[in-house]
């Protein structure tokens, strides 16, 4: 859906030089230059100086003769021999030298020449004789092969006939087997204008080429196809009306012609077999026009159209045009028509399109004016972001304006919403830049004539306003229509070089409701021209009003870019060489100035942009560009160079890439520099900013309010999508207006989750439970609200936005779904409990621990207090809601836990439950006692706490049950809290919950547990396993042992604490309670206890142990330590001196020479230092059960330092782990100096 737009023109005119005409034009790339040619000569226009430069007469030479019988028939540039081929009709092949301007003739055909083409790839050249002969050469003009052109035989690809599908066996109704017969075709000669030459036409690939002849037979027009050998590969069916014009399509598919029929004028399509392939008619009546030519472009999505009128009763004037097809969804549009009109200066001479630039179109007229039109496509549509926007898309088609209005229908193309029609083709298309009245559209076609269509609030039928295919008869929605205001008129000053551009309007913009912005060229188009173009009344009553100029700014070079915002009222250009110009034309002198970025720094475009949009962002007025590779600008900021297309909508920059997803980025908060950051980064998981889109799809236009996303496949067909990153915009503005009621129906619609409503703004919601509720006014809604509500938090999870303002949870311990049902369920209450019964016993069920006893007991009142209001809910029907949430069965169990029995029976009613197993159940339990039926009750639900309870009112009787009941489930703490203290049953529990306590290896509560019951022994036993000798000692006081028990009981407990090397208390034990301060001392000297074991010395007054025991056990220690450090000093000394290796090497590694040998280098030292290593650990052992060290740990301890340390070849990271020696070193001297020897 989009439109070929008129980018920039430029020209020149050298009609001063020469007083012949043109006859061709050629291109030369990359060089600004083109080839003309005349009637005796040809010549290389400059086109930056505007003039001719390499001009040759072939007369003069001696090529052509005076008398004007020969002429130049074809002419091909060589690039890379700097010169030009060029072909006469005497059958000369001349080289034209560029640089020596001489002109060399290699090869003439006697019978002389009527077409000779060059391949694309220029390896292959064909001539056609005057002898209808076809001639294919090399590109050194080595003849490969000679045929004759008429040839009688079909070619290699003739069609195998199986007789499979024959017209005899077919079905053909009414006329029976007569249809079935061969009818006589007759095939009209050429018609009266045709010139019988033949046309040549090359495959893009050079591989095939297409002949177009006047048979000899027939005396009508047929195509053939050759290969590059120059075999006959097919030919085209007979086709009556066949014209001269032909172009085989470059991706070779296609091959165009024209046919003249007895009620229309078609371009029709052949395939490489020689078959019709479509067509579409052209917009002229039967005899009105000629072919001259047509061209495709180099990407094979454009087609030119070179017309001219027939002459009638002799009529001088002769109209020549120009027209550029599109196709889409297998329709052709008429994009652009130019009418050159019957001046004789300004009609057509030669066309092509360039061998660069695919959309760039080359025209010289015939009074020697060259134009070059850049094309590019756009998309006109609305621009509105309030809900009366329709979201319109315009479409040209020849004289039509195809209008879709994607806020009432999406319509695929080539369908319309209703189209608008014209007498004369449109060229342009412009919307009102008004946030009020976006749906206005003004049209300019080719008569340079504005028709203003306006939208009204009342229906307004206009005649040349008529429904398209979406909206006749069958299609419930009739589309709103603008209708005809008026059309106005553009006058401009007579001049007759200003009347060979047929386009002098570009860049229409309808900035204000009576006002325009446009751009013209000045002659010779090396400056633009800003017009304000102001609607004026005519003051006779005319239908057709004018069009004032109102003022003119110059403007130093070509203007190929124009956009305007309505929100700054700034109009921005974009120059051909980059430049970008403010102009702000609202002020009563309007001013012209350097687009500045935020430093004041003017910008410039680095590459030229075929879309520009102004926007604003981070705060910033910036400008947005696109260009044809792909490459996305920011003011003079590369973004991007994957982007395929952009809208801005609102705050938000939506993009197509390359890699087939959709961005959808806000401008609000974000920097260039993090857009930039944005775009180049990968997505993260449950990024709203991504949508993976088909593959070449492209924004067509934006929905307001809906926020749909229309998207174009390459091959016509729309997509609408729904932006993730739009749809939670619109959601949180909504949310944020209290709109809960909008943003509910359209989270349901588009299945967002509703966990959003609330975690949005988590406060809000809940201070307006209320407002939500009466919004939502349905209990299915709200029902639907209740089921879908979870813990987690889905602006976190699901919908994370860096946008989002939403707040953390108001409810700290985690609980959010109870706290909102529990909220909700008091605002329904206080409502209408009867209207919101349902709802209520939702907000029941969906808590984290299901209240079913409260809903089923809400049922329950419901049966017997029945309410007599009109909206109240049946029980029946509430049961049956709370069943569709809950399973019957579960519902059933919690049932039977209310402990109401008509409760029970009617759940079990609505169950597939036998009443031959439930109803006798029932009934034994109605005949228990109250407790011990809900004990049964309790422990047939697995309610054993509750079962528990109620056994224990139940009597002493019940007490062997009620202890089993503790064992099986291990109830040993609920069974203490229904046994009174210092009872039988309190002690048999204790027991059994200690025994519990000891298989669970729980020593110590288990020993307490014993104690508290007055089980000394037991307790003894079980402090005595987990070393807790303070209680041992306290239970053998409380079951009065001897002193010698005690004593042995000491001894044996000193005995386990040293094996665990709690040496200082053994040695309390064995000196307190075993009276045996000796070897108490003994103890304390092996646990290095020093201190203690001289308090305990003074004390008994045993001074000789200090020099038996004492001493001996001090300079053993002091020996160990020393030989452990001396240890560590060695490894340190050592170390230090491979960094010093290490660093050196690391300096060698730098040059150059050493970088191979350095592997081998590295792999040596590194062996030594492992058979160092390994020598260390074996001398660094040492042992000693009574050491506080734990010397066993040491060599592993040094293995692994030593290991990382030579593993790594970071010499500084070496320095860093040796200091870790240092420590020990300086430990080394300041232990060795203060022990005495």
């Amino acid at each position: 859906m989009r439109n070929l737009t008129l980018q920039c023109v430029r020209g020149c005119g050298v009609a001063a030089v020469f007083s012949g005409s043109p006859q061709a034009l050629h291109v030369r790339p990359g060089t600004g230059t083109v080839l003309v040619v005349w009637d005796c000569g040809v010549g290389e226009l400059d086109l930056s100086s505007e003039q001719l430069k390499n001009e040759v007469s072939l007369i003069a030479e001696g090529f052509l003769s005076e008398d004007g019988t020969g002429r130049i028939i074809g002419i091909q540039d060589l690039l890379d021999q700097e010169s030009a081929c060029i072909a006469t009709s005497a059958g000369d092949v001349i080289l034209y030298n560029f640089c020596t301007r001489q002109l060399e003739c290699v090869g003439t055909v006697e019978s002389g020449l009527i077409v000779m083409s060059w391949s694309p790839d220029q390896e292959l050249v064909l001539l056609v004789t005057g002898q209808e002969t076809l001639i294919l050469m090399t590109k050194e003009f080595e003849p490969i092969a000679e045929t004759s052109l008429n040839q009688e035989d079909f070619g290699e690809g003739k069609f195998v006939m199986l007789g499979w599908g024959r017209k005899a066996t077919q079905f053909h109704g009414s006329e029976g087997k007569r249809a079935a017969q061969p009818k006589p075709t007759g095939v009209q000669p050429a018609l009266p204008w045709d010139d019988h030459r033949p046309r040549v036409s090359w495959r893009g690939d050079g591989q095939y080429f297409a002949v177009s002849t006047v048979c000899s037979e027939t005396r009508a027009r047929k195509i053939r196809i050759w290969n590059r050998e120059l075999a006959l590969q097919s030919t085209s069916e007979p086709v009556s009306g066949l014209e001269v014009a032909l172009s085989w399509r470059p991706s070779g598919n296609l091959i165009a012609s024209t046919q003249s029929k007895p009620h229309r004028h078609d371009v029709v399509f052949f395939e490489k077999n020689g078959l019709l392939h479509g067509e579409f008619t052209l917009p002229f009546s039967k005899g009105q026009v000629k072919v001259n030519d047509l061209l495709w472009n180099l990407d094979s999505t454009v087609l030119a159209l070179w017309l001219e009128d027939l002459q009638k009763d002799g009529s001088p004037d002769i109209n020549t045009y120009i027209q550029i097809w599109t196709v889409g969804n297998y329709h052709w549009y008429l994009k652009q028509s130019l009418n050159f009109g019957s001046s004789e200066n300004s009609k057509v001479s030669a066309l092509t399109w360039d061998s660069e630039k695919p959309y760039r179109l080359h025209i010289l007229c015939q009074g020697w004016h060259y134009l070059c039109y850049d094309w590019h496509w756009s998309t006109d549509r609305s621009t509105g972001e309030d809900p009366y926007d329709l979201a319109i898309v315009a479409v040209i088609d020849g004289d039509k304006v195809l209008v879709t209005a994607f806020q009432q229908s999406v319509v695929p193309p080539p369908m319309c919403s209703f189209h608008l029609q014209f007498l004369h083709p449109v060229n342009q298309v412009a919307f009102l830049q008004s946030p009020q009245k976006s749906n206005d559209l003004a049209v300019l076609d080719a008569s340079n004539r504005i028709s203003i269509y306006r939208y009204d609030h009342s229906v307004v039928k206009d005649e040349v306003v008529e429904l398209g295919q979406a909206g006749r008869n069958g299609f419930k929605l009739v589309p709103v229509m603008p209708y005809l205001e008026k059309i106005y008129r553009i006058n401009f000053e007579a001049n007759d070089e200003k009347g060979i551009n047929p386009l002098r309007i570009q860049h229409l913009t309808w900035v204000q409701d009576d006002t325009f912005l446009a751009i013209s060229c000045n002659y010779p188009f090396s400056q633009s021209v800003i017009h304000h173009l102001t609607l004026t009344s005519s003051e006779n009553g005319d239908k057709e009003g004018c069009m004032e100029i109102r003022s003119a700014m110059t403007v130093d070079g070509q203007v190929i870019s124009l956009c305007y915002s309505p929100k700054t009222r700034v109009a921005a250009l974009q120059l051909a060489d980059g430049q970008l110009l403010k102009y702000l034309w609202a002020f009563p002198a309007a001013t012209l100035d350097p687009w500045k970025n935020g430093n004041g720094h003017p910008v410039r475009f680095p590459h030229l942009c075929v879309q520009t949009v102004l926007a604003v962002v981070d705060g910033e007025v910036v400008i947005l560009g696109l260009t044809e590779r792909a490459r996305f600008f920011i003011n003079d900021m590369e973004i991007a160079s994957n982007i395929t297309s952009f809208a801005v909508y609102e705050e938000f920059l939506l993009l197509t890439t390359q890699a087939h997803i959709c961005r959808c980025l806000s401008l609000m908060d974000t920097s260039l520099k993090e857009l930039q950051a944005l775009l180049s980064s990968p997505s993260i998981p449950n990024d709203e900013t991504v949508r993976k889109v088909e593959r070449g799809s492209r924004i067509v236009a934006i929905v307001p309010q809906d926020v749909k996303l229309i998207l174009q496949m390459p091959r016509g067909n729309l997509e609408t999508i729904h932006h993730r990153a739009l749809v939670m915009a619109q959601i949180r503005k909504w949310l944020d207006r209290l709109m809960f009621k909008d943003a509910f129906e359209y989270m349901r619609k588009l299945r967002i989750n509703l966990n959003f409503i609330h975690d949005h703004n988590p406060k809000v919601f809940l201070d307006n439970v209320e407002v939500f509720i009466k919004q939502i006014d349905s209990v299915n809604d709200i029902n639907l609200f209740l089921t879908e509500l979870k813990e987690d938090d889905v602006t976190k999870t699901m919908y994370p936005s860096a946008a989002s303002n939403s707040q953390s949870p108001v409810v700290l311990d985690g609980k959010k779904v109870d706290h909102i049902c529990d909220v909700m369920r008091t605002v329904m209450d206080k409502i209408n409990p009867h209207k919101y019964c349902l709802s209520i016993l939702t907000c029941h069920v969906k808590r984290s621990i299901p209240e079913l006893e409260i809903a089923l007991q809400r049922v329950h009142e419901l049966r017997e207090t029945a309410p007599l209001v009109g909206d109240a809910v049946s029980t029946e029907e509430a049961l049956k809601y709370l069943l569709f949430l809950v399973d019957v069965n579960e519902l059933y169990d919690h049932s039977l836990g209310t402990y109401d029995f008509d409760l029970v029976v009617m759940v079990a009613e609505k169950s597939q439950k036998d009443p031959k197993e439930y109803l006798p159940f029932l009934n034994k339990l109605k005949k228990m006692e109250t407790n011990y039926q809900r004990y049964t009750i309790d422990k047939y639900l697995k309610r054993y706490k509750k079962a528990l309870d109620h056994l224990s009112k139940c009597g002493p009787e019940h007490f062997s049950e009620f202890l089993n009941l503790v064992k099986d489930q291990n109830l040993y703490t609920d069974a203490l809290k229904h046994c009174l203290v210092g009872t039988q049953e309190h002690k048999d529990v204790s027991i059994l919950y200690g025994e519990y306590l000891n298989e669970n290896r729980d020593y110590e509560l288990a020993g307490l547990i014993f104690a508290r019951c007055g089980d000394f022994e037991k307790a003894i036993k079980a402090f005595l396993t987990c070393n807790n000798w303070q209680q041992v000692l306290c239970m053998a006081a409380q079951l009065k042992y001897s002193e010698n028990k005690i004593s042995t009981l000491a001894r044996h407990m000193a005995g386990q604490l040293v094996e665990r090397r709690k040496h200082t208390e053994a040695a309390l034990l064995l000196e307190q309670y075993a009276k045996d301060y000796e070897e108490a001392i003994i103890l304390l000297l092996e646990g290095a206890a020093w201190e203690e074991a001289l308090r305990v010395i003074y004390k008994y007054n045993r001074l000789d142990i200090l020099e038996t025991n004492l001493g001996p056990s001090i300079l053993e220690a002091q020996r160990r330590h020393l030989v452990f450090l001396e240890s560590q000093n060695t490894t340190f000394v050592r170390h230090k001196q491979r960094l010093t290796i290490v660093r050196e090497f690391k300096q060698q590694t730098h040059q150059e020479h050493l970088d191979e040998k350095a592997p081998e280098v590295l792999g040596d030292f590194f062996s030594d230092t492992s058979s160092t290593l390994t020598a260390s650990d074996m001398s660094g052992k040492y042992s000693h059960s009574n050491s506080r060290i734990s010397s066993s740990s040491v060599p592993v301890l040094l293995q692994t330092v030593l290991w990382l340390l030579f593993s790594s070849r970071n010499p500084f990271s070496l320095h860093f782990k040796m200091q870790k020696f240092l420590c020990h070193q300086r430990l080394t001297e300041t232990f060795s100096g203060n022990l005495p020897c």
